[in-house]
């Protein structure tokens, strides 16, 4: 399966993954996802958001117990984030049906949609819309960066926008949610561990900065007589920086938008996207706020104007104690609880879905970069845990 996965929207220059949701790269790994349904005799379906099920036995009878990831990534993303949950997933269930184990509870895998928010700007899309965090107007409102919306995009790749929307009914037949995924960190290569399980999701959010000043000359344009958005900007980096420093915190901008964007040209908008996580959501206000009045006051200095818009937040999530009491049991009652700045699917349906997340270790930490990796007896120590975790949850006592 990872073989076969692999090449699929890969960069031969940097090495790095461009799966993009609604592209060719995406469909390619949907058609992938459907294929190793069928092959397993699974029950297929796209749900009225684009998510990917595959079924074994009867959804309508409810409680199933449900696992998967996302295969979408974010520019010149890694292999793992995201594909190596899917891929365990497939894989788990081959190991049950090896150990001879008996389903009394519906399973599925899942592929949920347009997770990073790489192309319109939004992370975990197909999750939202499931659960009614993005209604169908602002999901209609989304668009990328050459201006095509999110229908138009879904109504290009084959997927009718029609029907977009909460999905309760569909949730409602989930009794437990598992997500099989990377460790973005180093914890479990410090503490010498192959796997562990979640505790919490930190609060985080993504705001937009935008500068405006005045075009002009960059040869001929005395300094005196300059409002330059960009000076602005590059103290709001730097201040960005401190503030997540001095907070425990972390602050990225990662992400910036430059007009008119000429060698020559002094600017005149300089837009930066900020992504700020803190372990608590006071903390994280204090660290944007802090950022934000740091923007202002070089904004003042400089004679150029600067307003902030709150794009997406996601309040901090803590899993569910007795689904991941019930996990730590069946993994033998000795695997290390990790918090996580990363946001995930299994954050957004925690409110709808008892929700858990066990992690791979990732010996460099590295992820969102082509440097991202895990060792291959890892993810198999992942698969084997998914694996005892599904049969405990899922089937019959042998």
């Amino acid at each position: 399966m990872w073989r076969e996965l692999a090449p699929i929207g890969r960069d031969p220059a940097g090495g790095g993954y461009r799966r993009h949701a609604w592209t060719g790269a995406d469909t390619d790994c949907r058609a992938w996802f459907r294929a190793q349904a069928e092959t397993r005799g699974l029950a297929y379906e796209t749900d009225r958001n684009g998510n990917q099920w595959a079924w074994l036995g009867d959804p309508a009878a409810g409680d199933a117990v449900v696992t998967g990831s996302h295969l979408d990534s974010v520019p010149d993303g890694g292999a793992y984030d995201g594909p190596l949950g899917v891929v365990s997933a497939f894989a788990a269930l081959d190991e049950i049906r090896r150990r001879g184990a008996e389903f009394t509870r519906p399973f599925a895998v899942v592929n949920f949609g347009d997770e990073e928010g790489a192309r319109f700007g939004l992370a975990c899309v197909g999750s939202r819309l499931a659960a009614g965090q993005l209604t169908r107007e602002a999901a209609y409102a989304l668009t990328d960066a050459d201006g095509i919306t999110l229908p138009e995009a879904m109504e290009r790749a084959g997927h009718d926008p029609a029907a977009i929307g909460p999905d309760p009914g569909r949730l409602a037949r989930i009794g437990a949610y598992v997500e099989l995924h990377i460790e973005q960190g180093r914890a479990l290569d410090l503490s010498g561990d192959r796997v562990g399980l979640a505790s919490a999701i930190w609060p985080h959010g993504r705001w937009r900065f935008d500068f405006t000043g005045e075009a002009n000359h960059a040869g001929t344009t005395r300094i005196a007589d300059r409002r330059d958005p960009m000076l602005g900007y590059a103290e709001t980096v730097l201040a960005a920086r401190r503030a997540a420093e001095a907070a425990g915190a972390v602050a990225t901008f990662g992400k910036v938008a430059v007009e008119p964007n000429g060698v020559n040209a002094i600017p005149s908008l300089v837009r930066g996207w900020l992504d700020s996580r803190a372990a608590d959501p006071e903390t994280l206000d204090a660290v944007v706020a802090a950022i934000e009045t740091a923007a202002r006051e070089r904004a003042a200095r400089d004679g150029v104007g600067v307003t902030v818009v709150r794009e997406s937040f996601t309040p901090v999530v803590e899993f569910g104690h007795a689904l991941r009491d019930e996990l730590d049991r069946l993994l033998g009652g000795s695997v290390p609880v990790l918090g996580t700045g990363a946001g995930h699917d299994a954050g957004i349906l925690s409110g709808a879905v008892p929700t858990a997340m066990l992690f791979v270790r990732n010996p460099t930490g590295v992820s969102h970069s082509p440097a991202e990796s895990a060792a291959e007896d890892d993810c198999v120590a992942g698969v084997l845990a998914l694996a005892d975790i599904v049969e405990g949850l899922a089937c019959a006592t042998r």
